[in-house]
């Protein structure tokens, strides 16, 4: 895998795990419908990046 590959696989890593983050702090604070949404929204983001990066092979 290349340099771009990995960066990229990297950065879905890393969205995935910001999702997990805002959902869990949202949670933790009592959970307002926004944060909710865009925890689902980072994890959907990084999941969708490391789909397609699988995917074009």
């Amino acid at each position: 895998m290349n340099l771009y590959r990995s960066g990229i696989a990297l950065f879905g890593v890393v969205f995935v795990g910001i999702g997990i983050a805002l959902l869990a702090v949202t949670a933790a604070q009592g959970g307002a419908a926004f944060g909710y949404l865009l925890g689902v929204l980072f994890v959907a983001l990084g999941l969708g990046r490391l789909y397609l990066l699988r995917s074009r092979r």
